[in-house]
């Protein structure tokens, strides 16, 4: 976007609207760290303003500031639809295709006409948004929030709430700053948020040290199940639903398992395979180290995409048959996974 967009914008935003946010389905710290900051900062401006979620997060979140504000579309689907179609403008943030929200909320979102801006850091975005910001090579799409409230010249509304919904985002998608989208810039933000009151190792430790015995027991069962493919340097999971089932798996119990498999010694290329009989799916992770675009991959192969490092996807075949037809691709990439 340039400079006229977003002067566009902030006077668009300078008269209270009906304002609506949307995130992806399973939504994680970035869509619900960028959702959250950007719900608070339009509520100074007299918006009425409401965040939509495709779905519940997991229970890791659920402390984040004004989290049980928002409306969950699959609980709450005629209010959140109703809102949906009395919005003047809907921002869309953490995705860049409608379908990410599942099919349900997308028959809502085909049904009406709003204003729509898009803040995202994803790869090939579709083209429905009046207004895009989008920058794949930032770290977050928190990140991203910051920066547009920046633009806008509205940094002075940062308090400790938005700054701890936004350190929350950018904490969660850089991997706790270490993965290579973390930049000077992504540093110098994260400082500014510090400085404006968010709480670095409390916000760690509600994320990342709380667990219980029976996800520790399901990564157990997680690492016993993965394997390594050392010809093409790649290591995969799988979970099947008797699996899940039998340590009585909760939203999130996965998140950084993949992580795992892409730490073993001399592997590039990672992925996390977990059947959801709900929805007659096999959900996917892929994470990979250097130059190997897992991006590219799940677009091509597993109806995904995301970043080059970091992408998602699923299968609508058994999780057998996703597992074998994942190695079958492995010998067509066995150059670039060589390398």
């Amino acid at each position: 976007m340039n400079i006229e967009d977003f002067q566009s914008i902030k006077k668009l935003l300078s008269k209270p609207k009906k304002i609506v946010i949307v995130t992806h389905r399973n939504p994680d710290g970035d869509a619900y760290g960028s959702s959250l900051a950007l719900y608070l900062y339009l509520l100074k401006f007299d918006h009425e303003v409401t965040v939509i979620s495709p779905n519940d997060c997991p229970d890791f979140l659920k402390w984040m500031p004004s989290e049980k504000e928002i409306v969950i579309f699959e609980n709450e689907t005629k209010k959140a639809s109703d809102l949906l179609k009395a919005a003047e403008i809907v921002f869309t943030l953490d995705f860049n295709a409608l379908h990410r929200v599942g099919e349900r909320m997308l028959k809502t979102l085909e049904k009406i006409d709003p204003l729509y801006i898009m803040i995202d850091h994803h790869q090939q975005p579709d083209d429905y948004a009046k207004f895009s910001y989008v920058d794949p090579k930032v770290s977050s799409c928190c990140q991203m929030i910051y920066q547009f409230v920046e633009k806008i010249e509205h940094l002075s509304y940062l308090d400790t709430d938005i700054a701890t919904c936004l350190y929350t985002g950018i904490m969660t998608d850089t991997g706790s700053f270490r993965f290579p989208a973390t930049t000077c810039e992504t540093h110098n933000i994260v400082a500014n948020l510090l400085e404006a009151g968010a709480n670095n190792s409390e916000i760690y430790n509600k994320i990342h040290n709380v667990s219980t015995y029976n996800r520790l027991q399901l990564l157990g069962k997680a690492l016993q199940n993965m394997k390594v493919v050392e010809k093409y340097r790649t290591a995969y999971i799988t979970l099947s639903q008797s699996e899940l089932n039998m340590f009585k798996f909760k939203k999130g119990d996965t998140e950084g398992f993949v992580n795992y498999a892409l730490s073993l010694e001399d592997v590039i290329f990672a992925a996390i395979f977990i059947e959801d009989r709900k929805q007659g799916i096999i959900k996917i992770s892929f994470r990979s180290v250097g130059d190997f675009s897992v991006n590219e991959f799940s677009r091509k192969h597993f109806n995904g995409g995301g970043h080059t490092n970091a992408a998602g996807g699923r299968s609508e075949v058994s999780l057998d048959k996703t597992e074998k037809n994942f190695i079958d691709l492995l010998p067509l990439y066995q150059n670039e996974l060589q390398k």
